[in-house]
């Protein structure tokens, strides 16, 4: 079983043990790998708003410190999951990590290129349950202006990339394999949305967590094979042209019969243009 925390911090759990952060604590169910598994490597030439999220200081220097992924839809304000900013992913309140940055532009972790912004605040969706994940957002505020093209559209609801079979792809620096084999580069996967029927039944409410079409939104490939997994955490989930979900949590990765759940974006659309008026 995978619980949230765990998928999100997939990518840096190798990293935390040697970084002097605190073990993570069991809470719900981690993504599974809708980019890294069953995915190709992507350039962020070619998808700017994706960005990682990063702190050497507590994660290590390897793969940049990356710990989550997340995505630009304002110049300064960056979407990522709720629990990856929980204090047993960071070992202490958001605030405390002074090298907490956004790293933009850049494909390959350990690159040189792109732009390493710190984030001058946060603020978690007041709604967000770490116990079932729903609601699992925070906006993050940059300190600088990224380029007006690395901004995604939020998809409202109605939404023709929310429909049962529509094609999406999600992208992350997650674990490529569901074994700890962690990508330095950009990955993405092709995956497709799934009925709330049939995320249900994936998901009905036992030990592995319970769908909730109001806030979550399912998807993956019927063989299985194309999945988000940890270290995707927040990252995003991209269907015509629009941001529909955020990689939230998932039992194992690139399973079959357990599909990636992903944080519906629509009814937080008004919880996003609050947090930035509230800076």
């Amino acid at each position: 079983m995978r619980r949230p925390f765990a998928r999100a911090m997939a990518g840096a759990l190798t990293l935390v043990a040697g970084a002097g952060v605190a073990p993570l604590a069991q809470a719900p169910r981690a993504l599974a790998d809708g980019v890294v598994i069953g995915g190709q490597p992507a350039k962020v030439a070619d998808s700017p708003w994706v960005v990682a999220l990063a702190s050497r200081d507590r994660f290590g220097r390897t793969r940049a410190g990356q710990f989550c992924g997340g995505v630009v839809v304002g110049p300064t304000k960056v979407l990522t999951a709720a629990h990856c900013l929980g204090e047993n992913v960071l070992g202490g309140p958001v605030q405390s990590v002074s090298d907490f940055v956004v790293i933009a532009g850049r494909t390959e972790l350990n690159g040189g290129d792109g732009r390493e912004i710190a984030v001058s605040g946060a603020r978690v969706n007041p709604a967000y349950d770490p116990f079932t994940n729903a609601g699992d957002i925070a906006v993050l505020e940059l300190r600088e202006a990224v380029p007006a093209g690395y901004v995604l559209p939020m998809a409202a609801g109605g939404h023709p990339g929310y429909a049962p079979g529509a094609d999406a792809t999600v992208y992350g620096w997650g674990d490529t394999s569901g074994f700890g084999d962690y990508a330095y580069a950009l990955r993405a996967a092709r995956v497709k949305v799934l009925a709330d029927e049939d995320c249900v039944r994936a998901y009905p409410g036992d030990a592995d967590g319970q769908y909730q079409a109001t806030t979550m939104v399912c998807a993956g490939a019927r063989e299985g094979g194309r999945d988000a997994c940890q270290g995707d955490s927040g990252g995003p989930l991209v269907a015509q042209g629009k941001l529909i979900g955020l990689v939230s949590w998932g039992r194992g990765c690139g399973r079959a019969d357990s599909p990636g759940v992903y944080t519906r974006i629509a009814p937080l659309i008004g919880f996003v243009g609050e947090a930035g008026r509230r800076g």
